[in-house]
This record gives structure tokens, C-alpha cells and sequence, in this order.
């Protein structure tokens, strides 16, 4: 048998010192460039949904008459700020802090708590999540903004602002955080096993029941319904802009169903995060398409808005399952998406419901299209624990809207006068015009 010197030992000790040194130098490097890529995504993806605020502000503006644009443009960047100041002072702890189970987490400001990065290098604990804190909160933040979006639309053209600002406090800080800890947070709906990706139910439901429960309770425009029931058509003011509107929302959404892989710190993230664009992309291509085809039957004539909002329709319905189908089922899902679109708008203009650019059919009934056809193709899925959450969302949603909507109107009011809605809330609200070559700026005096 060989003997080693001391010298021997002494150097072979080193060796192996270094070898473990080096391993675990390798692993902090790895580590941490996990928790660059996953915060990367959630900022990067957390960027586009904020640009879907200006999406939303276009595709709305373009929706109203130009005696009320400025008004939708304002609600608009008002929403996404108030989301955003909301979601810190209590919405991000109600929807995520200790929840476990129950109905809604802690009533406090969220405070960012990270992982420390010293000047020696960066300390990893294993309690500590695998992203920036504060990457995370933007990423949610910008969803709750997206909800609060929807109900704009839907009340545009007779509703005063301030009432409005209200609601979108309560919608923002409250009553979404509370039905998104059921499911996102932890809560009770997740143990039952409900599953929603991205959000058709917990973010576009939530906002088209809120819409539909003011719709029911401010009622329709003047001279949207006649006695007899039949219609009078509003057109929009600007499609070109209305479309631009919706293919920045088309492009946000890549990050609203991207992003919500929750990672991006692997090979496997990558390649999940490239197929969801991909079965996001062909289901909102699938809604225009039949959106088209079938207005193109019925009406003889190809209708626009309805090809917009067709494109809006799929990209709803495969927001709660992007990952999981084929590219195969992602069209159909689009695509049925897009039908119920279609046959949604003139069923609400029977009922009489007033919604000026069609998002309940959108996002409420495309949600609930799209929170069921998870089971479809996600094994984890079941009809049963989909459904549960469909109806608890829907049932707490329009139940706490429309008291909130009830208490506005019977405190502060929730129209203008008629005279104000005939003149254009751009001036009756704001004292501006968006368009003041059209109206009464273009008069000389």
C-alpha cells in the first residue's frame, strides 16, 4: 500500500476544500440567476399587462361618442392608478398573506421582504421565494388594474366620475383581493381544486359580473331602447382607434398569460412560456375568424367591432388554460370563444342590458366559457370543481357589486342629469372635448 507524506495529505485537503468551494460557489451562481430570470419575467411580463391599461383606454375611446371620449381616457388612467395605490395599502396582503385555506389573508400595506443582496455577494435563504418580492407584487398589480378596466366600458357614456372612482376603490382593494386569496391566495377554493391559469374567472369574470350588476342598476343610455324594445344603434366614434386598442391588448396578453408560468429560471419554463404565446396567439386568431364568418351570415355584412371583440373573446376563453392544450384545442376554445361573442351582444340588447363596447360578453361569458374548458385538457381538472368556483365567484361578485352599486347610487348618485348625458360627459364632467374641432370648440364666436 502507498503512503501518502504530509505534504500529500496536505495537498489532497486542498483539493478537496477547493472542489467544495467550487461547487458551492456554482450552486450560489446558479441560484441566483434563477432569481434574475424569474423576477426578469415577472417585470417583463408585468410590462406588457400594463400596457393592456392603454389598450383598454384606445379600444374604449374608439367604442364612445366623441362627446364622451375624454371621459373613458380618464376613468382609464385614473383605474390604473388607483389599482396600483389600492393593491399596496391592502390588496396584496388580503389576497396573499396567510390565507391558508380560508377566505382572505392580513389587512395591512404591503412591505417587500427579499432575499439579501450584500455586498459580498447574494444571500439565499431556503424560506425565501425564488423571486424579487417586489417583481411579484408589480406582476399581480397590474391584473387587479385590468379587472377594474372592464366595468369601464361597460358603464361608459352614463355614468358621473366620481361615483365611478369610488367603486374602483372598493373593486381594487376589496372585493377582488378577497375572491383572488380563495384560489391565487391559497385559499379554500384552491383546496377544492379549482384551477384558473391566468385568470378568465378570477380576473375577466370578476370584472364582468361588476359590470353587469352596474349595467342592471344604472340602466341604458337615453335612446338606446325604444318602448317597443327595438335597438338604436350608437356607433363608435373611431375604429381605427378602437382596433389599435385591441391589438395592444392582443400584445399585453402575451404577458398576462406569459407571465403567468410564474418562472422562467429553466429550459422547461421556456418551452412552456413559448407554448402558451403560441395557444394565445391561435385562440384570439380563431375568435376573429368565426366572429367574421358568422357575422357574415347572419348580417350579410362583416361586422368590425364584432371581429374585435371576437379577437378579445378567444384570448378570455384560453386565459385559464393556456398551457396545457394542443394547439388543436386551443383553437377551439378560441373559437367557441368567438361564437359565444356573437350570440352574446344581441342577447343582452333583448334583455335590454346596455353595455357599450361588449364586455360582458367578453369577459364574463367567454370567463366562464374558458374556466370550464380547462377540464377539457388539463388532467388536474374536474367540471365539478370548476363550476364551484364559477358560481362562489359569480354569486359573492354580483352580490357585493350590486350593494356597492345600490349604496352609490342611493348616497351620491350614480347618472348625470339628462341634459348632461345628451351634451357628452367630456364637457359636463371635465369642462374639455376630446375632439374640439367637432364640437363646441369648432364655433366661432
Amino acid at each position: 500500500m502507498k503512503k501518502f507524506t504530509s505534504f500529500s495529505l496536505m495537498a489532497i485537503a486542498a483539493s478537496v476544500a477547493t472542489i467544495g468551494f467550487a461547487h458551492t460557489a456554482s450552486a450560489a451562481v446558479e441560484q441566483e440567476t434563477v432569481f434574475i430570470l424569474n423576477s426578469l419575467s415577472f417585470l417583463l411580463h408585468g410590462f406588457l399587462v400594463m400596457w393592456m391599461a392603454a389598450g383598454f383606454a384606445m379600444l374604449e375611446a374608439g367604442l364612445v361618442r366623441t362627446k364622451n371620449t375624454a371621459m373613458q381616457c380618464t376613468k382609464n388612467i385614473a383605474i390604473y392608478s388607483i389599482a396600483g395605490l389600492l393593491y399596496w395599502v391592502i390588496g396584496y396582503n388580503l389576497m396573499y398573506s396567510g390565507v391558508d385555506g380560508g377566505y382572505f389573508g392580513s389587512i395591512s400595506p404591503w412591505s417587500a421582504a427579499d432575499a439579501q443582496v450584500t455586498a459580498d455577494g447574494f444571500v439565499f435563504n431556503a424560506d425565501e421565494a425564488g423571486y424579487s418580492a417586489s417583481s411579484d407584487w408589480f406582476f399581480q398589480m397590474v391584473f387587479v388594474a385590468t379587472a377594474a378596466s372592464i366595468v369601464s366600458g361597460t358603464l361608459a357614456e352614463r355614468i358621473k366620475l366620481w361615483p365611478f372612482l369610488i367603486f374602483t376603490i372598493v373593486l381594487t382593494g376589496v372585493l377582488y383581493p378577497i375572491q383572488g386569496s380563495w384560489s391565487w391566495g391559497g385559499g379554500w377554493l384552491s383546496e377544492a381544486g379549482f384551477l384558473d391559469f391566468a385568470g378568465s374567472t378570477i380576473v375577466h369574470s370578476v370584472g364582468g359580473w361588476a359590470a353587469l350588476a352596474g349595467a342592471i342598476i344604472l340602466g341604458a343610455r337615453r335612446g338606446k331602447f325604444n318602448k317597443d324594445g327595438s335597438v338604436n344603434p350608437m356607433p363608435g366614434s373611431n375604429l381605427a382607434l378602437a382596433t389599435l386598442g385591441t391589438f395592444v391588448l392582443w400584445l399585453g396578453w402575451f404577458g398576462f398569460n406569459g407571465g403567468s408560468q410564474l418562472a422562467m429560471g429553466s429550459a422547461a419554463d421556456i418551452v412552456a412560456i413559448a407554448k402558451i404565446y403560441v395557444n394565445t396567439n391561435i385562440a384570439a386568431a380563431a375568435g376573429v375568424v368565426v366572429a367574421i364568418a358568422l357575422t357574415a351570415v347572419m348580417y350579410k355584412k362583416v361586422d368590425l367591432t364584432m371581429a374585435l371583440n371576437g379577437a378579445l373573446g378567444g384570448l378570455v376563453s384560453i386565459t385559464a388554460e393556456p398551457l396545457a392544450p394542443s394547439v388543436g384545442m386551443a383553437v377551439f376554445v378560441g373559437a367557441v370563444g368567438g361564437v359565444l361573442v356573437v350570440f352574446a351582444v344581441p342577447i343582452l340588447d333583448k334583455l335590454k342590458i346596455d353595455d357599450v363596447v361588449g364586455a360582458i360578453p367578453v369577459h364574463l361569458v367567454c370567463g366562464i366559457w374558458g374556466t370550464i374548458a380547462v377540464a377539457l385538457s388539463n388532467s388536474d381538472a374536474t367540471f365539478s370543481a370548476q363550476i364551484i368556483g364559477i358560481v362562489a365567484v359569480g354569486v359573492f361578485m354580483l352580490v357585493t357589486s350590486s350593494v356597492v352599486w345600490f349604496v352609490l347610487k342611493t348616497v351620491v348618485g350614480l347618472r348625470p342629469s339628462e341634459e348632461d348625458e345628451d351634451m357628452g360627459l367630456d364637457r359636463a364632467e371635465l369642462g374639455l372635448e376630446a375632439y374640439p374641432e367637432f364640437g363646441r370648440g369648432s364655433q366661432t364666436f
